[in-house]
């Protein structure tokens, strides 16, 4: 009977426990369990993604470029095409600070979600920022194209209509949905599944859903109804453009961890036509039945309930899988079992991360993590018959945990 826990042979420079095998040739094999104290790496293994992700970079900076004039442009333009210029600049200032306050407590919650894996401070804020200035920046510029095109044809109903419930849920969409794109091609190592795919969503959809607001928030202040547009938006339904966009995030999530060619295509695909389909639900219904608000608020509760449920599940599942695809870890004397408790129990990974551990502890889970999770891309693929980038990246990352290691011992307590 195969041991459900051993990792395939191969890539991940051994063949299957109990019968371990020389990591190198002319060494003694590794011993079937124990400890082995760590030793720092004697080579370095360039980056094997380096060249996609100095790309992926360049076309974020050329995105956030034209995304900053854009933006520049059309809050000129909603500060001096309005009637009282000078009221108008005071009420985008006050819409800012309204829609940037909360957005710790909003950015707060996707973290948590992701503790077995927290994806790096950068490509967390290269989301949210795709999202508040590229994705706000070239979509409103569609929309407001659009706007002018249907409103001028057929009239201001029919242009608001097509703007509200077929432009915007097509063109936001799509700019947010480039985000997690530009993660699953041009960072692949960063991108390890659905769980990724959603917190990536969610943070680009936080910083377009946080811009947006500044406008709607300005316009509420002119009218005197500043209260209740921010407890509409920012307070009873501020997970709506983070929903629409996981949808998205989802179906990369998916493609990453098929080993199906087809699942790779059609389910980012599915994804983004699914956030689509709900962005312009919740458009429609209250362009076309303005009393039927409170009914869309309740059912709109009931399925972001779900959905952070969805959520929890699939984090405990990642949990899970990098427990398990480090268990050989300590079989071949790479990790302990006390590492291993600190990597995989909430508990040992705040104590890794606020004890003595410091920076090499948080340094040294995230080490972990990758590992588990580049073995399990590894192993998915190797059952489909296929090729994985993830295989390239099992012995930088033991090297590195090699590192760590060392540097924890080092720095522990006498």
């Amino acid at each position: 009977m195969n041991n459900p826990y051993g990792p395939p042979p191969g890539p991940y420079g051994h063949a299957p426990y109990p019968q371990q095998q020389p990591p190198y040739p002319g060494q003694a094999p590794y011993p079937p369990q124990g400890y082995r104290a760590p030793q720092p790496p004697v080579t370095t293994e360039p980056d094997p993604d380096k060249r996609r992700r100095a790309a992926g970079l360049a076309i974020w900076i050329l995105g956030m470029i034209a995304g900053v004039v854009l933006n520049i442009l059309f809050t000129l333009a909603e500060i001096f095409l309005s009637k009282a210029p000078g009221q108008m600049m005071s009420a985008v200032l006050k819409g800012a600070l309204f829609a940037f306050l909360p957005l710790g407590f909003y950015l707060f919650v996707p973290m948590v979600l992701d503790r077995y894996d927290p994806e790096p401070w950068w490509c967390l804020a290269m989301a949210f920022l795709w999202g508040a200035v590229v994705a706000t920046g070239f979509a409103g510029m569609i929309n407001t194209g659009v706007h002018i095109v249907f409103a001028g044809l057929f009239g201001p109903a029919v242009g608001n209509f097509v703007t509200t419930v077929m432009s915007a849920p097509l063109s936001e969409e799509f700019f947010k949905g480039l985000a997690i794109l530009g993660f699953f091609y041009f960072l692949r190592r960063e991108f390890d599944g659905v769980v990724d795919g959603i917190i990536y969503a969610t943070f680009c959809a936080l910083g377009f859903a946080a811009v947006e607001n500044v406008s709607y928030y300005a316009r509420a202040d002119m009218a005197d109804q500043l209260g209740t547009t921010f407890f509409l938006r920012g307070v009873l339904a501020p997970w709506g453009h983070p929903l629409y966009t996981s949808m998205t995030g989802i179906g990369f999530g998916i493609a990453r961890e098929s080993s199906k060619t087809w699942v790779r295509w059609l389910a980012p695909i599915g994804g983004f036509f699914a956030g689509v389909f709900l962005h312009a639900l919740w458009n429609f219904v209250p362009t076309v039945i303005p009393d039927a608000f409170v009914i869309m608020l309740l059912f709109w509760l009931l399925f972001v309930a779900m959905f952070f449920c969805i959520i929890i599940a699939l984090v405990i599942r990642k949990g899970r899988t990098i427990r398990q695809f480090l268990r050989d870890e300590v079989l071949i004397g790479n990790l302990t079992n006390e590492e291993l408790e600190l990597v995989c129990s909430p508990v040992g990974r705040i104590q890794c991360t606020f004890s003595w551990r410091g920076a090499e502890g948080r340094a040294f889970i995230r080490a972990a993590s990758r590992l588990a999770l580049s073995k399990w891309h590894t192993a998915r693929a190797m059952k489909g018959q296929k090729r994985t980038i993830s295989a390239d990246f099992i012995a930088p990352l033991r090297r590195e945990l090699a590192t760590l290691r060392v540097a924890l011992l080092a720095k522990a307590p006498r």
